[in-house]
């Protein structure tokens, strides 16, 4: 890329011409830098990362992923599933909790510390949320498409409200429309639940 000297223009009274050899169209800088808010602001390791779980094998694999990334950076992981108003509350929230209770148990075997909640709420994206501000997440792991807990159609609007909303780094995990709640298939390195 060539640098040209500063130039004077009426759209732009102080700015540098930069030549770009790719395609040999001038690009323009005018020396303004943009800044991220505070409030906005993050380390760029993660310290606490936060896994929405449906206990679909959607979910399952991002698990996967988060536990990867959190053996990476050395971060916790915190486990958050949503019951929704309505359903069995009991038996739901005891179901979340046995599974959990063996998520966090191969976490930890893994040198990971892990942390679960059963959250009850019908809108089951502003739950995650206030469990973002809560316990202070840096950053969310959500798949695409879960299937068990909420209908199948339902986390993919999930992931698509929290990638317009989160003011953290969001990983999201690509995964195939399921055709039916299937339970998670074996052979796979892990099982979670």
């Amino acid at each position: 890329m060539a640098v040209l000297p500063v130039t004077w223009s009426p759209e732009h009274p102080l700015a540098m011409i930069m030549g770009d050899k790719t395609n040999g169209r001038p690009r323009v800088w005018n020396g303004e830098e943009t800044a991220m808010p505070e409030a906005y602001a993050f380390s760029t390791i993660p310290a606490k990362i936060l896994l929405p779980i449906d206990f679909s094998p959607s979910s399952h694999d991002a698990l996967e992923e988060a536990t990867v990334l959190a053996q990476h950076f050395h971060a916790q992981v915190y486990l958050v599933h949503v019951v929704q108003e309505g359903c069995n509350l009991e038996v739901e929230k005891k179901e979340a909790e046995e599974h959990f209770a063996v998520s966090v148990a191969g976490l930890t075997a893994k040198g990971i510390k892990a942390t679960s909640s059963v959250e009850i709420d019908n809108d089951i994206a502003g739950s995650i949320l206030d469990v973002i501000d809560r316990e202070h997440i840096d950053m969310i792991v959500v798949s695409t498409h879960g299937t068990t807990g909420w209908h199948p159609l339902v986390f993919g609007s999930i992931a698509e409200k929290l990638v317009k909303l989160v003011h953290i780094p969001l990983l999201l995990i690509r995964t195939e429309k399921p055709e039916s709640s299937v339970k998670v298939v074996s052979g796979r390195l892990m099982e979670w639940w």
